[in-house]
């Protein structure tokens, strides 16, 4: 009896929240079914807990380090303890962890620009980078742009089946060749993600063709869904934004670097100036959030994980395309949902943000967002702006008309979001509901 009364009560407060019956029992169906895979993340996460942990311990974090710094910020032991954590955590010779990297597209942006020099080339060998990275590289025309400075670009696709083309990369690797640039996650494309073991074939196929060449891996949406990072498998830098899992749901702003020391020494020149390099940029009191998001980061983002995998399985019985499928292994937190209309994605992010703690109110609309080539309708509804790490979902407004839905800082909201999109598409009429009783 006491079983019956706790699922009642559960689905209960369900309905409070706007859920209907049908709705409730089949994803409660589809949560049933997920013990197993979700005990697999529950085991990652439980190993990249400890991996923090360790770091932590062993370059003695002190409470004296969760204080901040204002000016110049010399002599900074929080941050400077912070950076060596990061490359702890990372497996690379160094780090930098600033609040004054303002996001992944910046901090992606730094290293490139840091890293090269007029007459070198960068190499994409997995296809089109994100969207707001066309204007940094000169794809799209942009002021300042790398094209500007005489930094050339090429890239490779993928083949149709998703792997390297390695005959395609070796003829474009040539002596202007200085970065290879490999983007971990999707973007706004249906790729697969690469695992780390995907990637660390890649940079050992690239390195035997050209040893020094300096292999990037935006790491965005990917930091502790495996054990092992891209640091782990040779890569020189390392790169991703603190509103993301990293961070853990708590970091304000931020973005990171990790890799070798020339590497990072270059990139600290950029931020701040020739000459200071890290020995400058205050901390201002948000050491604090770096630290305790850091720690938090690996159950937030199994939290996220799980989420992802419910939606897949969800949507997938719906018919529609979904990406990574169901049973797939995961590689970022990332879940794409190809609806084929624009209502269809229009819809599912007004459920995400009718589900947000902040902002559940408010009906988000497409928007001609800077940086990217089309209306973007984006829902967050976080208590850190943008915080993509947070319950959100974004996609552009654009055939074959895919959503991209992440994050969830628990496992019992990123469930609650995932159930409120499906009851919003049923109430918009974008999925029928006789669709969702009968499965």
């Amino acid at each position: 009896m006491k079983q019956v009364s706790e699922t009642t009560t559960k689905e209960n407060m369900y309905s409070q929240m706007g859920i209907s019956s049908p709705v409730f029992s089949f994803c409660e169906k589809i949560n049933n079914s997920l013990s197993d895979r979700f005990h697999e993340i529950d085991q990652i996460a439980e190993i990249n807990q400890l991996k923090v942990i360790k770091a932590m311990q062993d370059n003695q974090v002190s409470e004296a380090c969760l204080l901040g710094t204002t000016g110049y910020g010399y002599n900074d032991l929080g941050r400077d303890t912070l950076e060596k954590v990061y490359a702890s955590v990372f497996h690379t010779e160094d780090a930098l962890v600033r609040p004054q990297i303002t996001c992944g597209t910046h901090a992606l942006a730094l290293a490139l620009m840091s890293n090269t020099r007029p007459g070198d080339e960068i190499l994409s060998p997995v296809g089109k980078p994100y969207d707001t990275l066309e204007e940094v590289i000169g794809i799209r025309e942009s002021k300042g742009s790398l094209k500007e400075y005489g930094v050339s670009y090429s890239q490779v696709d993928l083949l149709p089946d998703g792997n390297f083309d390695f005959d395609g990369i070796k003829k474009a690797i040539n002596e202007r060749t200085k970065i290879i640039t490999i983007q971990r996650s999707k973007g706004y494309l249906t790729r697969p993600t690469l695992s780390v073991e995907r990637i660390g074939e890649l940079i050992a196929f690239v390195k035997n063709i050209k040893p020094e060449v300096i292999c990037m891996v935006d790491n965005c949406y990917g930091e502790f869904v495996e054990t092992i990072e891209p640091g782990d498998v040779g890569a020189d830098m390392t790169v991703g934004s603190l509103i993301k899992n990293p961070g853990g749901g708590l970091a304000p702003i931020g973005g990171y670097i990790a890799g070798t020391k020339e590497c990072v020494e270059n990139a600290a020149f950029r931020l701040t100036s020739p000459g200071l390099g890290k020995e400058v940029g205050a901390s201002l009191g948000i050491l604090n959030d770096f630290y305790h998001g850091l720690f938090l980061a690996p159950t937030v983002t199994a939290s996220a994980l799980k989420g992802a995998i419910f939606a897949a399985n969800i949507y997938g019985k719906f018919g529609f395309p979904v990406i990574p499928d169901a049973n797939e292994d995961r590689f970022d937190i990332i879940q794409a949902v190809q609806f084929g209309t624009p209502e269809g994605v229009i819809s599912f992010c007004k459920g995400i943000q009718a589900a947000a703690p902040v902002d559940s109110y408010v009906t988000p609309e497409p928007w001609a967002m800077p940086g990217y080539d089309s209306d973007v309708i984006m829902a967050a509804g976080a208590f850190v702006s943008g915080s993509s790490i947070e319950l959100s979902a974004d996609g552009p407004i654009k055939p074959p008309y895919v959503v991209y839905f992440q994050g969830g800082l628990t496992w019992e909201h990123a469930k609650f979001g995932i159930m409120k999109t499906v009851q919003s598409l049923i109430d918009d009429g974008v999925l029928d509901l006789s669709a969702c009783s009968s499965l």
